[in-house]
């Protein structure tokens, strides 16, 4: 009897035979090494595929996902990923992307019920609450919806910037600098934030400025 995953088992054989046309060592060199100068964090949206979207093959980016791409200081499992990828790996860039039209910050807005996941969005939840006077003061819901998703970007860098992990590797002198960026599903483009940092002193100023610049645009 046929699987119904057979055809991504036949689309995985295909794909791989069109690699090696193009490049016969490509997984030969995928085999050996892993050196990617970027660590994506980013949601879980089957529709926001880190690889795809920014261009990149296999080994040039280092990815960790969870819904509506949240850093949260007591997840081992971000936080290990994290620092793998700061101090075995040596990435120079930490991307954490959010993407417009997330369903768990809007689930976060607007008080959904999804069930166990509503745990995990408590946290959304306390950037809402942290920006509640101004969201509250802009009238339409596409707008506020968009603007949540871009301060939890923000929220997030912020977060990244303050683990032990990013603090121990600035202190050392690593070159790695967190970036803030959105994607949107409609066009297929990436937004950045503005909101880059590359060492610690420079964490709240570079924050503060990125949530003010969202704030104007109100």
């Amino acid at each position: 009897m046929k699987s119904p995953l057979d055809s991504l088992l036949s689309n995985n054989r295909e794909w791989a035979r069109s690699v090696l046309a193009r490049d016969p060592d490509f997984f030969e060199r995928l085999r050996t090494q892993q050196n990617p100068e970027y660590l994506w964090i980013g949601c879980a949206d089957s529709r926001v595929p880190a690889n795809e979207i920014t261009g990149l093959l296999p080994g040039e980016v280092f990815v960790h996902r969870n819904v509506a791409n949240v850093v949260v200081h007591s997840d081992l499992n971000c936080l290990s990923a994290v620092q793998f990828a700061v101090d075995v790996l040596k990435v120079k860039h930490i991307l954490i992307v959010g993407h417009y039209g997330c369903g768990g910050v809007k689930a976060s807005l607007l008080n959904m019920r999804m069930g166990l996941v509503d745990n995990w969005l408590r946290h959304v939840q306390d950037v809402r609450d942290k920006y509640r006077d101004h969201l509250d003061r802009i009238e339409s819901p596409d707008t506020k919806f968009d603007r949540l998703c871009e301060i939890n970007v923000c929220e997030q860098v912020l977060n990244v910037c303050e683990t032990t992990v990013l603090r121990d590797a600035w202190s050392r002198g690593q070159d790695v600098t967190v970036h803030g960026w959105i994607y949107d599903v409609g066009d297929g483009l990436l937004r950045d934030l503005k909101v880059s940092v590359g060492q610690e002193d420079e964490t709240l100023d570079c924050y503060t400025s990125a949530i003010n610049s969202l704030k104007s645009r109100d």
